[in-house]
């Protein structure tokens, strides 16, 4: 057989020579939309490659991007991924030292940013020693703060001359780096080769996965800064699907108003995304009609708000589950499944294996119908973390998720919770996701987040963190007394706390270290 290197930059090429007019369409403000076919992007992005390449960049080179989901951003993927060099995605939500301290782990010699984010990128471009050009994208970026120079990037692109050529080396080369989103610890980063995405993109299409086709028309609502947007920016293309990017513009109306416009047929998000368009159609009494499929992961959905987005969007909910060291994506439910139910996640597709072990990582002896640590392996899983020496895998390969799962007769993936989220009360462990499940799951209730809070008796004990929909009313007693019978009794929590919003990640899973910061101390004794 010819030797066939399994690249990301054929993706495009594919989608430009066999799909030239399907589009990327990306929302603008005031409802406005820029339209361009996959020849039109493969074009423009081979010329950046070619103005890169002309500020010295080639392969290996790191090149960071800190932008929304446009097609300026999605031609800078390909760009950098097709000529050889590596995009580091900085995720614009994270705290500034987070991200300074990122660009300077990377050493990336470019950084292409959104004009909006301009001021975050001065700021964080100063620290990075490495850095050498500033690019921006997607408007004009205010006026010069005399230390930090950026560059439109657009003036550049327009009258870039040449050819660089795309692919041509190895498929095991570097071509993306993502950080975790350090919701339950400092973010790592992790290194994709091209090969593990071009796996990763042929699992996601299958029909038991993703399922993506040129007839549908999809929404990406998913971050690209975070774990590849799935990696549907590069299956789009692959099978010349019309991909719709938000931008920043992911409020519930914005969101209707772009499904409609577009006829968007698959949405793509976490489910905070899409409880926010529910609560925009009940208020407006709007519809989505040409809405069939909404895939969902980044975290458990309960089954209410499944049932909720269902009925109110008139479309199927697909649960997924995935982490940023997968590529991101480890299992999906099939589109059509007529058992699927909120708490599966689905199963593996060819090139990912589960294995179910104890704590100390030995294998359950039945792997069907027990709770385990969940482990991983394949072809499109970390191998070890950026900038480290040491695997961070087993002596036989296997990833350790941090995930509590069971894995039903049928193969489906259950997620019952997060080892680092256990509580431990009196020397017993209390499992947060399952009260979280049962409150989640109350009508009255839009989201619910447990974590422990020290106690100087019992070494912990679970507070309870919801926050209600809007125009719900329930007692702090009765959302208590709904676990009663459901949860052993000490498992009850010992307070209810209200928040207005929750608070959330850039990639909509709730923040539970920044929970545990503001309500996870010892509660201050108060006295007569």
């Amino acid at each position: 057989m010819q030797p066939y290197a399994l690249t990301v930059d054929r993706f495009l090429d594919h989608g430009a020579k066999w799909h030239p007019q399907a589009e990327v369409v990306t929302a603008r403000d005031a409802g406005q939309v820029d339209r361009i076919g996959y020849a039109g992007l493969h074009a423009r992005s081979r010329r950046l490659s070619t103005l890169l390449a002309g500020l010295g960049i080639g392969d290996g080179d790191l090149v960071a991007t800190l932008a929304w989901n446009t097609q300026a951003h999605l031609e800078t993927w390909f760009a950098v991924m097709g000529m050889g060099a590596v995009c580091h995605t900085l995720n614009p939500r994270l705290g500034e030292a987070h991200l300074a301290t990122m660009l300077a782990q990377s050493r990336a010699r470019v950084l292409v940013v959104a004009a909006d984010l301009a001021p975050l990128a001065r700021r964080i471009a100063a620290k990075a020693d490495a850095l050498e050009r500033v690019l921006s994208i997607d408007g004009a970026v205010g006026d010069d703060d005399g230390v930090i120079r950026i560059e439109p990037l657009e003036p550049m692109i327009e009258v870039a001359q040449g050819d660089v050529p795309w692919g041509d080396f190895d498929e095991h080369a570097p071509c993306g780096l993502c950080f975790t989103s350090g919701t339950t610890g400092a973010p790592k980063g992790v290194t994709y080769t091209h090969r593990g995405i071009f796996l990763h993109t042929l699992r996601t299409l299958q029909a038991d996965a993703m399922a993506l086709s040129m007839r549908e028309r999809v929404l990406l609502a998913v971050p690209m800064f975070h774990a590849n947007g799935w990696g549907v920016p590069f299956a789009a293309p692959a099978v010349g699907a019309r991909l719709v990017l938000p931008g920043r513009h992911l409020d519930g109306a914005s969101l209707a108003t772009l499904i409609n416009g577009e006829s968007v047929t698959v949405a793509i998000g976490v489910a905070t995304v899409w409880l926010a368009l529910v609560e925009h159609l009940d208020a407006s009494g709007g519809q989505t009609p040409s809405l069939e499929r909404v895939i969902v992961g980044g975290a458990p959905i309960a089954p209410a708000l499944m049932q909720r987005i269902e009925r109110r969007l008139g479309a199927s909910v697909q649960t997924s589950w995935g982490m940023t060291e997968l590529s991101p994506t480890g299992t999906v439910a099939p589109p059509h499944d007529p058992d699927r139910a909120a708490h599966q996640s689905g199963r593996p597709s060819i090139g990912v294996d589960l294995l179910l072990t104890d704590a100390q990582g030995v294998a359950l002896p039945s792997q069907r119908g027990t709770e385990g640590h969940l482990r991983v392996r394949g072809a499109s899983t970390v191998q070890r973390y950026f900038g480290e020496t040491q695997p961070a895998v087993d002596a036989q390969g296997w990833f350790d998720t941090g995930d509590l799962a069971r894995i039903d007769p049928d193969g489906r993936l259950v997620i019952t919770g997060r080892a680092k989220d256990l509580i431990k009360s009196g020397g017993e462990w209390i499992n947060p996701a399952e009260i979280e499940e049962i409150v989640g799951g109350l009508p009255e209730v839009s989201l619910a987040a447990v974590i422990g809070r020290e106690d100087s008796r019992w070494g912990e004990r679970p507070v309870l963190l919801v926050e209600l929909r809007e125009g719900g009313a329930m007692e702090d007693q009765a959302l208590i007394d709904a676990l009663r019978g459901r949860v052993a009794s000490w498992w009850l929590p010992d307070e209810v706390i209200r928040v207005e919003r929750m608070p959330l990640a850039a990639t909509g899973k709730i923040d539970r270290m920044r929970l545990r910061a503001e309500f996870g101390g010892a509660p201050v004794e108060t006295g007569t």
